[in-house]
């Protein structure tokens, strides 16, 4: 088994090695940590929460490939800043690609509809179901409570490390028995 096999398989099974040490709370911790950096940095990310229905928070996303690629990151689902559930973030691609990266991802549910859609779905991919518009700096800057009109607000943050390309088309969002 070559150098690069052998990094992609232990990569591709980092969610099934998941410490027990980096507990519930842990987590909650971090994704509270995570939204509040959030809406000290992009203030309108502040306006988008407040009329949010609930607020899926992510706050550290590995992704991670050389040809082939993966990413995982468990987190927290927020309703009425309360504790809702535990989910995790995992996608797997292919192509050309070379870099180890983290993020973090809130994604903040407008509608009723949304928050039913993440309840009842065994596993949601993100790109199929309610309507996502992933915000840049330059549309956070022009929204408002008045132009808040999609389903799903997705913010991305904390970007570190070398990777081309960066999205969550293709990532499938599972809640999580904890």
């Amino acid at each position: 088994m070559n150098i690069r096999t052998l990094a992609i398989v232990a990569f591709l099974s980092m969610p099934f090695f998941h410490s027990p040490a980096f507990s519930q709370n842990a987590i909650e911790d971090d994704a509270k940590a995570a939204l509040q950096t959030l809406y000290t940095d992009v203030p309108s990310a502040k306006v988008v929460g407040d009329k949010a229905k609930a607020v899926l928070v992510f706050p550290s996303i590995v992704k991670a490939g050389f040809v082939l690629g993966a990413q995982y990151g468990e987190g927290v689902l927020f309703v009425n800043g309360k504790l809702a559930g535990h989910y995790n973030s995992a996608a797997a691609s292919y192509g050309l690609q070379a870099g180890v990266q983290t993020f973090g991802y809130a994604l903040f549910l407008m509608t009723d509809d949304a928050l039913k859609y993440l309840e009842n779905s065994n596993g949601w991919e993100i790109g199929v179901g309610p309507s996502i518009v992933v915000v840049d700096l330059g549309k956070a800057k022009s929204l408002t409570t008045t132009t808040l009109k999609d389903d799903i607000y997705a913010f991305i943050f904390s970007q570190k490390g070398l990777m081309a390309g960066l999205g969550l088309q293709g990532s499938k969002i599972t809640k999580l028995d904890k």
